[in-house]
This record gives C-alpha cells, structure tokens and sequence, in this order.
C-alpha cells in the first residue's frame, strides 16, 4: 500500500494561507486514516501505509509551527492578556487551526481505547507543546499560566479553612497547626500514580498554598491493601503501569501536566499576582517535607528532588526503574545529577541502581533515616524546622540558583516529544503488557 502523499505543502509564512493549506492538507491525510481498518485489524502494509501518513502529517505541523507558533500562541491568548492552561490551549487550537491538532471528539474516542490499539493522536499533541515551550516568550507564559491555583482548590478553599481536612477521591489534607499534611491514599495499587491522584495532588499542593495558617507541607502516603505490605505505609510505586497498557495514562493531565502542575507548583510556588514585578511578589511558596514509608519508586523518587526535607524509614529504597520501564523518569534526569552527581544518577537512570536508606549513598537523597516508629517525631523536627521565616524566601532563591525557569522550560520542550513518543514505542507496550498478563495469571 502506498502512503499518502507524495508531496509535502509549502508554507508561505502567512498564517491565513498557511492554516488553510494545513487544513486542507491534513484533511486528506485524515481521511486516508479514517479509510483504513481499527489499527489492531490492519494488514502489515496497511500498517506501514498508516505510519507513513502520520510521520507525513507530522512533519508538515512541524514546519508550519516553525513558521507560526509565537503568531498563533498570541491570536489563542490575545497577546498574553488570555492564560489558557494547556486543557483549553490545546482545545483552542484544534478549533482555531484544524489540522493542526486533533479535536476534542476525536480525542475522546482516542482515550477510549488501549494503548497498543491507539492511533497515537497524543504524538500531535505533544509536537505542539513541545514547540510552544521551546518559545522563550510563548512558552514562559505557558509555565506561568499553569502555576496558576485550580479552580477546583478555590472552590474548596473555605471549606478547609473551617474544617482544617478536605476529602479528595486519592488525597486526603488535614491541617495540625503549622503543617498541612497531604496523604496519598491509592491504596489499592501501592499509591501508584495515576490521571486522578495527579488531579487530586495539584488541587491539594494548591489548598496548602493558598491556605496563610499553614508554613509547611507534609507529604506522605498512606496505608496499602496490597498482600505483602498489608497494614503499612508506602510513598510510592510511581506511575501505574496497568492504567498505561490500558490507554488510561493521559499525556496532557499526566505526562506533562503532572510536570507543569504539582510539582512544578512546590518546587516554585503558586502564581497569584500575574502582572506584579518580582517573582517573590508574584507567587506564594512554602517549604515541603517528604516521608518515605518502604519505598519511592519512578514517580515517587522524582517527587523527592523538589521537595526541602526528605525523611525516610531505615528499611526504605529509592529507584528510578526507566531502563526497565522503557520511559523517561520526568524530570530526574534533569534534577538528579546535582543531588547525587553524574555517575550515580547514571547508574539510578541507566541501570536501574536502587539506593537503600542502609548505604551512605542514600544520604546524597534523603536527609534523614530514623526507624518507622521514630517517623512521627522526626516529622514533627522537620516542620519546626522549616517554619522558621527566612526559610520560604531561602528556599525561593535556591530555586532560581539551581533550576532557572528557562532551564525547566527547555527541558519539557524536548521531554514532551520524547516521553510521548517512548509511551506508544514497541518496547513500552510489550512490556505493559507482559506485566498486565503476569497480574492477570496471578491472580
């Protein structure tokens, strides 16, 4: 089966004409797809006639994008006076260029499905993002926006200010006087994370934020049902692998959000004044304390690099499992290094190295190891600790020294392109799925 086309479209480098060609353009190419059998019923050459589409679609996005991303980040957000979080920025740009992204419809019926059987709409996502944030002026305002409080924590903030606890579906948050503590409680898959417990996280990280009674975060998970850890604490297994085999993985409230949202917001704070001066005076920023019950794997470790105070149990690990995984760890490699230095996070990233609470290694990420039944009163120092006045303002400039905004910026430029295109690679999906059959006979 030959691939449709034979010819790519010539962008002129006037946005009307420019978006009219693309959507013409794409149109066909979508039509040849649409034309096709489900993709887990295709032929080989019907396969290979497929990939030859989208690799043709993607690369005539890519140089459109290179001629119009800041021009039409500016037409979506009316010059930076709009701030869109990537939800809607997406959607309006689907609506505003088709052809440039997949629509809202066609999304839906994309999540609907597993992940082998998906088309990999996702990828076209991420080409777009990938380009925006590449843009200093464009992508900043991205990051910015995306530090903004949800409206969902707004909405909940009154209530917790009376009741000092708010029940979320994966999340609960009580406050005890100074600290605000946040438990994971994904109880049923090692507190692995997953598209809820992301929306769960970023609205509870948003209430301690907001929240003036409250100088510091305690974040902790809760007790497991699992069998082998019945009755104990874990922080947490990292990204739920069965949700991935099964399509339930999100790119933009996930792979990326989960970046751009939570942890990005502990790290350098909630946006609350857009249009102040300084950093300082736009954003609300609060020390946070991390408690490591049996293990922090992926996802888990990668939240321990942000966060000002890292206390774990003596029988405790740490990893960041990617080479076995076949996914880039977020941003670990990114923050990893200067925690640990290059040769060991090489050997955590690479190779799978798990760091034992038992070796001197583990002092380099986690600053204190006491056994489980001194865990409570170790946190308790901690928060003491960190409530002190001068530490939020400290902490802030840390932040600027060790990861600039345009370093993070940068960074997710290139790690949205790769991690998505990692989530639809062969290796990925053999692997969800030789584990998801292993938990199937297991049973």
């Amino acid at each position: 089966m030959r691939a449709w086309p034979a010819f790519s479209p010539e962008f002129t480098g006037a946005l009307d004409d420019d978006a009219a060609l693309l959507d013409r353009y794409a149109a066909e190419g979508q039509r040849f797809l649409d034309g096709l059998p489900a993709k887990g019923r295709r032929t080989e050459k019907e396969q290979d006639g497929a990939d030859r589409t989208h690799e043709a679609l993607r690369a005539a996005r890519r140089a459109f994008l290179t001629h119009h991303t800041e021009r039409l980040y500016d037409e979506l957000t009316a010059a930076g006076t709009r701030r869109l979080t990537l939800p809607f920025l997406l959607e309006g740009a689907a609506e505003r260029f088709p052809g440039l992204l997949p629509d809202p419809a066609r999304m839906r019926a994309e999540e609907a499905l597993s992940q082998e059987d998906k088309e990999g709409y996702e990828i076209d996502q991420a080409i777009f993002c990938a380009a925006v944030l590449g843009s200093p002026r464009a992508g900043t305002h991205l990051v910015e926006t995306m530090l903004m409080p949800t409206q969902r924590a707004k909405g909940m903030l009154a209530g917790f200010r009376d009741t000092d606890r708010v029940d979320l579906d994966s999340v609960v948050v009580e406050r005890h006087a100074d600290a605000a503590h946040v438990t994971f409680r994904n109880g049923h898959c090692l507190n692995a994370e997953d598209n809820r417990l992301i929306a769960d996280l970023e609205t509870a990280v948003d209430l301690v934020l907001l929240d003036d009674r409250v100088r510091v975060g305690v974040l902790r998970g809760g007790y497991v049902d699992h069998p082998r850890y019945q009755g104990r604490r874990v922080f947490s297994a990292g990204i739920n692998l069965k949700d991935l085999r099964n399509g339930r993985i999100s790119f933009v409230r996930f792979l990326l959000g989960r970046e751009l949202g939570y942890i990005h917001k502990i790290l350098r704070g909630l946006l609350i004044r857009p249009d102040a001066g300084l950093w300082a005076e736009r954003t609300i920023q609060k020390p946070w304390v991390g408690v490591v019950d049996s293990f922090a794997i992926g996802g888990g470790m990668q939240l321990l690099l942000v966060l000002d105070r890292v206390i774990a149990d003596d029988g405790a690990y740490v990893s960041l499992p990617a080479a076995d995984e076949g996914i880039v760890p977020g941003l670990g490699n990114l923050r990893l290094t200067r925690m640990t230095g290059a040769r060991l996070a090489r050997q955590v990233i690479l190779s799978g190295r798990r760091i034992h609470m038992d070796e001197a290694e583990s002092r380099l990420v986690c600053d204190e190891v006491v056994p489980a039944g001194e865990m409570d009163e170790a946190v308790k120092r901690a928060v003491r600790d960190l409530s002190a006045p001068a530490v939020s303002a400290n902490r802030r400039m840390l932040s600027l020294a060790e990861e600039p905004l345009d370093l993070f910026r940068t960074y997710l430029a290139e790690f949205a392109v790769v991690q998505v295109a990692r989530a639809y690679s062969e290796d990925v999906l053999a692997k969800v799925e030789r584990r998801w059959q292993r938990s199937r006979d297991s049973r």
